[in-house]
């Protein structure tokens, strides 16, 4: 009887030493618990060793944080996630959330045309845009572009102000003939008039005061601006200055449901362009004269649906995202549970740099957030 108690004693010791043996956890906002197979510590440490020899011509900052709260990230360099960077087309899925959050304020609605809300719209009821609404604008089938990468020169005018550069792209387009919802083209022009129609129907004269509303209601983005190319003209869809760290809470906070109800949460992440023609990606085909991915990503509002795949064959929603031209890259993985970010400043078109920063630790990071 002592033999076999004692041979039970020894193994469950054996049994609980080889358990502790493979746990680990490592730094960060959280302590993880782990399986023998995985541990936190080795898995950051493998995503530092990676992202050290990362192609990248300028220094970068990259964080991704885990359902549970603990983070992981590096900088290179003197970048840090406190560095103010010109993050571009980042700024499109933070101000496709303050203008989707009007809406649920019963300030506006998806379905409500530039005319309901811009008094001097000149648009008229014989142009195939007249029927454009504000779902269009933001998903980029409004019709208010008709060749990639060629815009209004107002949108980088720090002379013009919001309302008369949105009258000019009004102005440029009409009587193109398109209809509304049919053609996809990435631009900045429909978020343009989509933040006028915003500014006007919240009764305020600028989006500086929108977005000073913004920061107010929820802490988000204390020290971030929307100031390029200038503060009369920002630009709505990649004009913000801001830091890496500020743009995590604010995925955070996206991820978390704290800044949109369950219908305007499902507005956002559906698939706005299944049925368009698309006639411009920066994904496929580049921007700036940069390489694309030559995948086909489907579009939102103010956000990509990732796919892998040179034809989309992905669900919308699972993986998502908003990079912008100078490379950095934010990015919301649905169905694996993470949010994190690339920041860098790098030239104009090197926005698959970023990408592939983050690819390159991609495996590692999943497993990590898996752990």
């Amino acid at each position: 009887m002592r033999v076999t108690l004692l041979f039970h004693k020894l193994a469950l010791a054996s049994l609980l030493g080889a358990l502790a043996a493979g746990c680990g956890s490592g730094g960060g906002s959280d302590s993880s618990a782990t399986s023998p197979a995985c541990s936190v510590v080795q898995l950051e440490a493998q995503m530092g060793a990676t992202l050290s020899q990362a192609v990248s011509e300028v220094d970068f900052s990259f964080a991704v944080q885990r359902q549970d709260g603990r983070r992981y990230s590096f900088n290179r360099g003197s970048s840090t996630l406190q560095t103010s960077y010109q993050p571009s087309s980042t700024s499109k899925l933070v101000s496709a959330v303050i203008i989707l959050r009007l809406v649920e304020q019963g300030y506006l609605g998806l379905a409500a045309r530039p005319q309901d809300h811009i008094a001097d719209w000149p648009i008229g009821g014989g142009d195939s845009l007249f029927a454009m609404n504000l779902a269009q604008l933001l998903s980029f089938t409004s019709g208010l572009a008709v060749q990639p990468e060629v815009e209004p020169a107002c949108l980088n005018d720090p002379n013009s102000d919001l309302h008369t550069c949105a009258i000019s792209i009004a102005n440029t387009y009409a009587g193109n003939g398109i209809i509304p919802g049919s053609q996809f083209l990435y631009a900045s022009t429909h978020m343009h008039v989509a933040g006028l129609m915003a500014v006007r129907a919240r009764g305020v004269a600028s989006w500086q005061q929108v977005f000073a509303e913004f920061q107010s209601q929820t802490g988000l983005f204390p020290t971030s601006t929307f100031d390029l190319p200038s503060v009369a003209n920002p630009r709505i869809a990649g004009g913000m200055h801001l830091t890496g760290e500020e743009y995590m809470a604010f995925l955070k906070a996206l991820r978390d449901g704290l800044l949109l109800n369950a219908a305007s949460m499902g507005q956002m992440l559906a698939d706005h362009t299944a049925s368009a023609t698309i006639v411009y990606s920066p994904i496929f085909a580049g921007v700036g004269g940069g390489a694309g991915l030559g995948e086909d990503w489907h579009y939102g509002f103010g956000l990509w649906h990732e796919c892998r795949s040179a034809t989309f064959n992905c669900v919308p929603g699972a993986r998502v995202s908003s990079p912008g031209a100078l490379g950095s890259y934010p990015f919301w993985d649905r169905s694996k549970g993470y949010t994190g970010i690339v920041v860098r400043n790098g030239a104009f078109g090197t926005m698959t740099t970023g990408i592939a920063i983050e690819r390159s630790v991609r495996s590692i990071m999943e497993r990590w957030a898996a752990c």
